[in-house]
C-alpha cells in the first residue's frame, strides 16, 4: 500500500503548488492555465484511446454506458459527494484560495473531473497489480510524479477540490492492490488496452470541459468500463 499512499501524497503536494500559484495570477492568466491543462488532457486522453483493441468494443461501451451512468445520474452522485466534502471540512464558508459564488460548484468540478483523470488508465491498473503481487512499486511511483504534475495544472485552473480526489485515488487503486491476487488471472493484454482507450476516451472529455467547449458529465459515462470488461470476456 505504500505506493497508494505515494501517489496521493504527490496529488496533494501538486494540488497545493497550483493553488499557491493560483493566488498570484491575474483572472486572464487563470485562463491561459486552464486552457493549457485543457490541451494537455485532450492529448493525454488521444494518446490512451488510440490504444484500442477492437473499436467496436469501445463505441458500444461508451455508448451504452453513457445511456445506463445517465440513467443512474453518476455525474451527479459525485457531485453531491463533492459538495458534501466541502460542507463537511469548511462547514458551508468559503473554501481557502476561493473568490467569491460558485464556489461550492467549482469545488464539486475539481473534485469530479480530478478523480476521474487520476483513476482511469493503464498505469492505475497495471501498477496495483504490480504493487500488490509483485511489491513492484515502479510504475504506481511514475504515475504519481505523472498525478502530481497534473494536479498543479488542475488546481490552479479548477481549485482546490484537486486535493480532495487523493480520496478517490486512495480508495480505487488500494481495492485494486488488495484485490490484485484475486483479480490478476482473469486481466489480459487486450483489456488492458480496451480500458485504457476508454478512460483515454473520457479524459478527452474532461479536456473538452477544460476548454469550455461542451459541459460533458464525464462520470455518467464509467458503466463503459464494466462493459468493455464483458465484451472482452465474454466474446473471444
Amino acid at each position: 500500500m505504500i505506493a497508494v499512499f505515494v501517489n496521493c501524497g504527490a496529488v496533494i503536494a501538486g494540488s497545493i503548488i497550483g493553488l499557491f500559484f493560483a493566488r498570484r495570477i491575474t483572472e486572464e492568466m487563470s485562463s491561459h492555465i486552464q486552457t493549457a491543462a485543457g490541451i494537455v488532457t485532450m492529448i493525454l486522453g488521444i494518446q490512451m484511446a488510440m490504444q484500442y483493441h477492437n473499436i467496436v468494443y469501445m463505441t458500444l461501451s461508451l455508448i451504452a454506458g453513457g445511456i445506463i451512468g445517465c440513467l443512474c445520474d453518476i455525474d451527479g452522485k459525485i457531485l453531491k459527494l463533492g459538495n458534501f466534502l466541502q460542507r463537511l471540512c469548511f462547514h458551508g464558508k468559503e473554501t481557502p484560495f476561493s473568490e467569491g459564488d460558485g464556489n461550492s460548484r467549482n469545488f464539486a468540478y475539481a473534485f469530479l473531473n480530478a478523480s476521474v483523470l487520476f483513476c482511469v488508465g493503464a498505469m492505475s491498473i497495471v501498477g496495483s497489480f504490480k504493487a500488490g503481487v509483485e511489491k513492484d512499486y515502479s510504475i504506481i511511483f511514475t504515475k504519481s510524479i505523472l498525478d502530481g504534475f497534473m494536479a498543479i495544472s488542475f488546481a490552479g485552473a479548477m481549485g482546490i477540490g484537486t486535493a480532495f480526489s487523493a480520496i478517490i485515488v486512495f480508495l480505487y487503486q488500494g481495492a485494486l492492490t488488495l484485490l490484485s491476487v484475486v483479480i490478476q488471472p482473469y486481466v489480459s493484454q487486450v483489456l488492458i488496452e480496451e480500458l485504457t482507450a476508454a478512460g483515454g476516451a473520457m479524459i478527452v472529455m474532461i479536456g473538452i470541459n477544460l476548454l469550455n467547449l461542451k459541459k460533458i458529465k464525464t462520470a455518467n459515462f464509467l458503466p463503459a468500463f464494466i462493459l468493455e470488461i464483458l465484451f472482452v470476456v465474454l466474446i473471444k
